[in-house]
C-alpha cells in the first residue's frame, strides 16, 4: 500500500520526513516521479534507474522512500490521476501500477497549489510571497523541504542589473518592476521559505546573482542545472574517450526528435536556444575546442513522451585518416528523469542535514550545465559524487 499522507512521528526513519515540492507538479516528469515514489515506498517496484541504489554510493542517512511526501505548484489544472492515465496510454507507466498508487496521487493532488505564469501579475513581490507561503505551509508537516523545478524550459532571460544584488531586486519590486523570469520567481520563493533548491531544467531559476546571494546568506544549498538523461549522458561518456585517445573530432552533429509537453515547449525557437546552449557548452568543454556541426531539436507530436536522438561524429585518426561514429538513442524522458529527481531530492536533503550550503558541485553528475563546476566528464563526475556522498554519510553518523 502507499504511505499514509500523515504518518505519525514514530513511523519516520532516522533521516526524518522529507517534502519534495515540485515546480511543474502535474507535468509528465513530476507525475512519473510521484507514481514511482509511491511504488518504491510500497515495494511495488525496484530501484532500477535510481543512482542512490548503486552499491558504490554511500546511502547512509538518506531519507527512506516511505518518509517522502510530495506537493508542488503548477499552472496546469488537469488532476494527477488524469495525467497518470495519459502516461499509461503512452506506455510510460504500467496501468496496474498507476491504479495501485491512485490513493497517493489523490493525496498529492490535495497538496498542489496554483503557480504563476509570465505576465499574469505585475506585482512580482506579491507572487513570490504567495508561493513562499505555500511552501512554508507544506514544510510544517515535514522535517525539511527540497524544491525541484521540473517545469517547462523557458527562453533565455536576462534579469538585468535589477537582480545584481538582493537589495537591488527589492528596490526594483518597490519601483513596480518585475525583472525575474517565472523560474526565478519560484527559486526566490523557495529560498525565502527556507528550502533547498534543485533546477532540473535549463531555465534561469536560482542562477541569478541576487538569488544566489540570498541563498548564501540564509545558508541554503542548491544544485542544477538541466538534467542529463539521454543523448548528453552518452556524450559525457564518449567525448572524453576521443580526447584521451588523442583522436581529433572535426564535427559532431546532433538531431533530436521529441514529443510531449517538453517537445511542444521547445518548438519555440527562444526556448530551444536555452536547451541547445547547455548541450553545446558541455561538449566543447570536454573536447577542449569548438566543435562545428548542427544541433537540432524538433517537435514530433506523435512521439508523445518518447524521444529519439541521432548523432554523427566525424574524427581524424593517425595519419589524418577520416573516420566516423554514429549512434541512435531512443528513450522515454519521464522514465529516465523521474528516478534522478528522487535521487537529487534525497541527496540534497542529506546535504541540508549535515549543514552543506551554496552550490552542490558534486551533484554535477546529474546535470548538463552544473552550477559551480566546469567538469562535464561523466567518469570524473561519478568519482566526485561518490567521494562527496561518503563524506556526507560520515558526518550524518558521527
Amino acid at each position: 500500500m502507499a504511505p499514509s499522507p500523515n504518518p505519525r512521528p514514530e513511523d519516520h526513519g532516522p533521516a526524518g520526513r522529507l517534502g519534495i515540492w515540485f515546480i511543474g507538479a502535474r507535468g509528465s516528469l513530476a507525475t512519473t516521479a510521484t507514481i514511482g515514489l509511491s511504488a518504491l515506498a510500497a515495494h511495488l517496484t525496484d530501484e532500477t534507474g535510481c543512482v542512490c541504489a548503486h552499491p558504490d554510493l554511500d546511502a547512509r542517512g538518506l531519507p527512506a522512500y516511505a518518509d517522502i511526501v510530495v506537493g508542488g505548484h503548477d499552472v496546469d489544472t488537469l488532476p494527477l490521476v488524469k495525467q497518470a492515465e495519459r502516461l499509461v496510454a503512452g506506455g510510460v507507466v504500467p496501468g496496474i501500477l498507476a491504479h495501485q498508487v491512485g490513493a497517493e496521487l489523490e493525496a498529492t493532488e490535495a497538496r498542489l497549489r496554483p503557480g504563476v505564469r509570465h505576465g499574469d501579475s505585475a506585482d512580482q513581490r506579491a507572487d513570490v510571497e504567495r508561493l513562499a507561503a505555500d511552501i512554508r505551509d507544506f514544510a510544517a508537516a515535514v522535517d525539511r523541504v527540497v524544491v525541484v523545478d521540473v517545469s517547462s524550459t523557458e527562453p533565455p532571460h536576462d534579469a538585468g542589473t535589477d537582480a545584481d544584488t538582493w537589495a537591488g531586486l527589492e528596490a526594483a519590486w518597490t519601483a513596480g518592476r518585475a525583472p525575474l523570469s517565472p523560474s526565478s520567481v519560484y527559486a526566490c520563493a523557495a529560498v525565502l521559505a527556507g528550502a533547498a533548491y534543485v533546477a532540473f531544467t535549463p531555465s534561469p531559476g536560482i542562477d541569478v546573482p541576487a538569488l544566489r546571494e540570498l541563498a548564501d546568506e540564509r545558508g541554503l544549498p542548491y544544485a542544477g542545472s538541466d538534467g542529463k538523461t539521454g543523448e548528453t549522458l552518452v556524450k559525457s561518456a564518449l567525448a572524453p574517450m576521443f580526447s584521451t585517445r588523442s583522436l581529433a573530432v572535426r564535427s559532431w552533429t546532433s538531431i533530436n526528435l521529441l514529443g510531449g509537453g517538453d517537445g511542444s515547449t521547445l518548438a519555440d525557437p527562444a526556448a530551444r536556444e536555452s536547451k541547445t546552449s547547455t548541450k553545446r557548452s558541455g561538449l566543447e568543454s570536454m573536447l577542449g575546442h569548438p566543435v562545428p556541426g548542427p544541433m537540432h531539436i524538433d517537435y514530433v507530436e506523435d512521439l508523445g513522451d518518447w524521444k529519439t536522438a541521432w548523432d554523427h561524429v566525424r574524427f581524424d585518426g593517425f595519419l589524418g585518416t577520416r573516420m566516423t561514429m554514429q549512434f541512435t538513442w531512443e528513450g522515454c524522458d519521464s522514465a529516465l528523469a523521474a528516478p534522478l529527481v528522487l535521487d537529487l531530492a534525497r541527496l540534497t536533503a542529506r546535504a541540508v542535514a549535515v549543514g552543506e550550503t551554496g552550490p552542490l558541485t558534486a551533484l554535477g553528475f546529474f546535470f548538463k550545465q552544473p552550477i559551480g563546476s566546469d567538469e562535464h566528464r561523466l567518469a570524473q563526475q561519478w568519482e566526485a559524487l561518490l567521494a562527496w556522498s561518503t563524506a556526507c554519510a560520515d558526518r550524518v553518523t558521527t
